[in-house]
């Protein structure tokens, strides 16, 4: 394998750790051979050479919540447009969520994602199965197997584990292996036919709303099942303030729960659905919140109370998108223009640091899945993402490698581009 040896760069590590600043970086055999203010000529003859300058070098972001659409949807996504598309948000491992067609609910079907994956060869792709067979919330699956298959996690995202009997037995269940599941956290009879947020603009527009309390009210539901059995619980796409103040509760008295929010959480409120003309890019569940809940996520997000941000990258169709707002499928891509929004949001209004950005975006999920690779150092896997963060960034429907281009975030200036992604010291754009 060929050696890489990437210059001038300035290597953010998630808060706290030792390696910080301004090293060369050389990659052979897929790992971390050598990280040093100026390397040696000897150890970096015949290396190919990656300039840096102006940029910052991070351990690769990793995407907990991505939906590949593979099998069954390839019109919308496959894994190959979709790792192709995370290679140029700057990803090096994304888990691909189990609501495809057919489910990912038996080994084979693990088997054939990770050959695809294999045989696209852009970025590492953990693949998610399913809580409850064919996702209908009845019958658990068979998790023990799964796990052996390959599976990291288990979830019936898209839709929550709507029996509480069925949500006991699957944290007992989950508990043996002390797997961990990532929940979909929505009370249906709640949300009703909701299509947007309640509160002001929903009454405005005249569109039925999501009241904030049909996330909270299972988030909190499933905070004390899970908590009652140990079990593992990853709270997806958290929205609401509400659900924020149940989870840093549970957190401080020891419920064993992790939590993830999405770009378009910090990036745009409920009003966008007025400013757009009821553009269907801006619909998605849970919903864009009011200005107050994305003030309580970017909040979360500098105290640590949401772990992770992970993209939710939702593909479809644009049939299915450009009809009218109440019927159009709900759903944004984003990986892409997740780095984007996050420096742009986050970052250069002062919310959060550099540091604490790639704990968020790259060292968490990896904590929260046990895996290897959350800081850069010698040893470590050769996954990289090296970014500029104050070049200026416009996103384009043509520019996008993803099948779909379904995303409110096009033609409008950002900061934070991507450069390079390394995958076992292979660069990948």
């Amino acid at each position: 394998m060929s050696k890489l040896w990437i210059q001038n760069g300035t290597i953010v590590n998630p808060s706290g750790a030792a390696l910080q600043g301004r090293h060369d970086i050389l990659i052979e055999n897929g790992r971390i051979q050598a990280i040093a203010p100026e390397l040696p000529a000897a150890d970096v003859e015949g290396a190919e050479i990656v300039d840096a300058l102006g940029c910052h070098v991070m351990p690769g972001f990793f995407d907990l919540h991505v939906h590949l659409r593979e099998p069954g949807q390839e019109y919308k996504e496959d894994i190959a447009s979709g790792t192709l598309a995370a290679v140029h948000g700057g990803y090096t491992a994304v888990c691909c969520m189990p609501n495809t067609d057919p489910v990912i609910d038996n080994p084979a079907l693990l088997s054939f994602i990770r050959e695809k994956a294999s045989a696209a060869d852009h970025c590492k792709v953990y693949p998610v199965a399913a809580i409850t067979k064919g996702l209908k919330g009845e019958e658990l699956s068979e998790m023990g197997l799964l796990l052996e298959a390959g599976a990291v996690a288990f979830s019936d995202d898209g839709k929550p584990v709507a029996d509480p009997q069925r949500m006991r037995l699957a944290c007992q269940y989950a508990k043996n292996f002390d797997a961990l599941l990532m929940l979909h956290c929505e009370d249906k009879a709640l949300a009703g036919s909701g299509v947007m947020h309640e509160g002001y603009y929903s009454v405005t527009l005249g569109l039925a709303g999501i009241p904030a309390a049909s996330e909270a009210a299972m988030v909190a539901r499933d905070l004390l099942i899970a908590e009652s059995y140990g079990t593992r619980i990853h709270i997806c796409h958290v929205s609401t303030e509400q659900s924020i103040a149940l989870i840093r509760a549970a957190k401080a008295r020891g419920v064993r729960v992790t939590c993830e929010t999405a770009p378009h959480y910090f990036a745009a409120t409920d009003e966008w659905v007025e400013l757009s003309g009821y553009d269907s890019n801006v619909k998605m569940n849970p919903p864009l919140r009011s200005a107050r809940d994305r003030d309580a996520i970017i909040e979360a997000l500098a105290d640590g109370t949401i772990d992770a941000i992970a993209t939710d990258h939702a593909p479809h169709h644009q049939d299915e998108k450009r009809v009218e707002f109440n019927i159009a499928l709900n759903g944004i891509v984003g990986l892409e223009t997740a780095y984007s929004l996050a420096v742009t949001h986050l970052v250069m209004p002062g919310k959060l640091t550099p540091e604490q950005l790639v704990d968020r975006m790259s060292a968490a999920p990896r904590r929260i899945l046990g895996l290897e690779g959350a800081e850069i150092a010698e040893g470590a896997p050769a996954d990289l993402t090296i970014a500029k963060p104050d070049a200026d960034v416009v996103y384009t429907a043509a520019g996008l490698h993803s099948k779909s281009k379904n995303s409110p975030f096009l033609e409008r200036p950002y900061f934070g581009k991507i450069q390079q992604t390394i995958v076992e010291g292979v660069a990948k754009i």
